[in-house]
């Protein structure tokens, strides 16, 4: 597969002409491809796009307490969101990976691209400080964050408390399959509140297929 070239990408998509473009390469780089990927620039990409993101919330909200401004958080954050990002900016030819990661659809993994995403907000911040990772972030963020008329509740807290005020059991969660490939797994999660109800769902990993379920059974019993 032949990719675009990536030095102009960089610079149009973070307004930054890369210096260190092996770096880049890096955080773009599966590990299919090679013991050299983004895993290392994924982990310090995570933390500069939470704390980004916290500051950010804590400017915007100046009223709202801590419980509230984390639920904002959780929700921009997730791996989930970081993907949808790495798609709206042009990640996926880009990607460097194996043949057989890439024929069983690691290139469309939410894991692989959101993973990914926060490589390259690592990267950037290695090269050129923090500034240009904020001002990326508040531009392509933007909009989820002027969504979020109010603090989002997680399925998974919003199931909790409809069980504990309708004289539930709490909800159980299990694993009930496991299928793909070790970079691009499937996980079915069911979910139970005793015998009442029950729902579930499959994700990307064992906490997607949760909330998926979480919010599955959430619909059922609210309905």
């Amino acid at each position: 597969m032949t990719r675009p070239p990536l030095a102009p990408w960089i610079e149009t998509t973070f307004g930054h002409t890369p210096e260190d473009l092996p770096r880049f390469e890096r955080a773009l780089t599966h590990g299919s491809h090679g013991a050299d990927n983004y895993e290392r620039l994924e982990f310090l990409g995570d933390r500069i796009l939470g704390l980004i993101v916290a500051e950010w919330l804590y400017e915007r909200f100046p009223d709202e307490p801590e419980g509230l401004l984390s639920k904002r958080l959780n929700a921009l954050v997730t791996g989930t969101v970081c993907a949808e990002i790495a798609r709206e900016i042009g990640v996926v030819p880009h990607l460097r990976m194996g043949k057989q990661a890439r024929d069983d659809g690691a290139a469309q993994s939410d894991n692989v691209l959101g993973d990914v995403m926060e490589a390259l907000l690592g990267a950037l911040y290695l090269e050129a400080g923090l500034e240009p990772v904020r001002r990326f972030v508040r531009s392509v963020w933007g909009e989820r964050i002027d969504s979020q008329r109010r603090a989002p509740q997680h399925p998974k807290s919003a199931l909790q408390e409809w069980a504990a005020a309708n004289h539930r059991r709490p909800p159980e969660y299990a694993v009930v399959d496991r299928s793909g490939p070790q970079h691009a797994p499937r996980f079915t999660v069911r979910v139970a509140i005793g015998t009442f109800a029950e729902a579930s769902a499959e994700g990307a990993s064992k906490q997607e297929a949760e909330t998926a379920a979480a919010r599955a059974l959430l619909e059922q019993v609210q309905a």
